[in-house]
C-alpha cells in the first residue's frame, strides 16, 4: 500500500461521518422536568445582551473540539441554568437538524431530577427567564406554520460554458417551514420548536 492509500485509510478508517464543509457544530438539551400534570419540557429566554436575545430555545451550545453532543449539552446546562450534569438522566438524541447556514445542531434528551431543578440558577449573563410547558400542549395544540423559499443567487461571473450548463440552468431550490407555538406569552418557534415536534410525535 502506499503511503498515500494508507494515509486515507488512516483518516477515513472508522472515521464518523458529519456534515460535508459544516464549520460548527452545536448541542442542546431537551430538558424534561415531572411535573404534577405530566411531563413538562423546560425552556430559557436568550438575556437581551445575547445575538437573538429575547428568543425561547433550549440550553445549549457550541461543541469544543473532541466533546460528544451529550457533553456539550450538560457542561452548557450546567454554564447556563447551574444544573449539575449528576441532576440529568440522559434519554437518548432525538434526530439533529442540518441548518442551511452550514452546521449541525444536535438535540440530547433528558430528565432533570427534583434536586436538579431545586440547583437551578440561570446566569443572568446568557438567561433572562426559564419556563416550563407540558409536553400534552404541544401534543394537542398544532402549531401555526410559516414557509419561506431557499432561492439560489448564482453570481453573474458564474463560468457556465466552462462547466457545460446553460445560463438558464435549473439551479435547485428549497423551502423551509417555520412552526409557532405561544405559551403563556412566549413563542416557541423556529429550530427549537421543529425538535419540540419530534420529541412530541416520538412520546405518542
Amino acid at each position: 500500500m502506499t503511503g498515500e492509500l494508507e494515509a486515507l485509510r488512516r483518516r477515513f478508517g472508522g472515521h464518523e461521518p458529519g456534515l460535508l464543509g459544516a464549520r460548527h457544530e452545536y448541542a442542546v438539551l431537551c430538558p424534561l422536568v415531572e411535573q404534577p400534570d405530566g411531563l413538562h419540557l423546560l425552556f430559557e429566554v436568550r438575556a437581551a445582551g445575547l445575538r437573538q436575545g429575547g428568543e425561547v430555545c433550549f440550553p445549549g451550545g457550541r461543541a469544543e473540539p473532541g466533546e460528544t453532543p451529550a457533553d456539550c449539552a450538560l457542561r452548557e446546562t450546567e454554564e447556563e441554568l447551574s444544573i449539575p450534569r449528576s441532576a440529568v438522566t440522559l434519554l437518548g438524541t432525538p434526530d439533529f437538524i442540518c441548518s442551511q447556514r452550514g452546521f449541525l445542531l444536535r438535540p440530547v434528551l433528558g430528565l432533570v431530577s427534583a434536586a436538579g431543578m431545586a440547583a437551578m440558577r440561570p446566569s443572568p449573563a446568557e438567561v433572562a427567564e426559564v419556563f416550563t410547558a407540558p409536553l400534552a400542549f404541544f401534543r394537542d395544540t398544532a402549531p401555526e406554520v410559516y414557509s419561506y423559499d431557499l432561492a439560489p443567487q448564482v453570481p453573474e461571473s458564474f463560468p457556465y460554458e466552462s462547466v457545460g450548463i446553460p445560463r438558464n440552468y435549473s439551479w435547485a431550490h428549497g423551502r423551509t417551514e417555520v412552526p409557532v407555538w405561544y405559551w403563556q406569552g412566549h413563542a416557541v418557534w423556529g429550530m427549537t420548536a421543529r425538535i419540540t415536534a419530534d420529541i412530541v410525535r416520538k412520546a405518542e
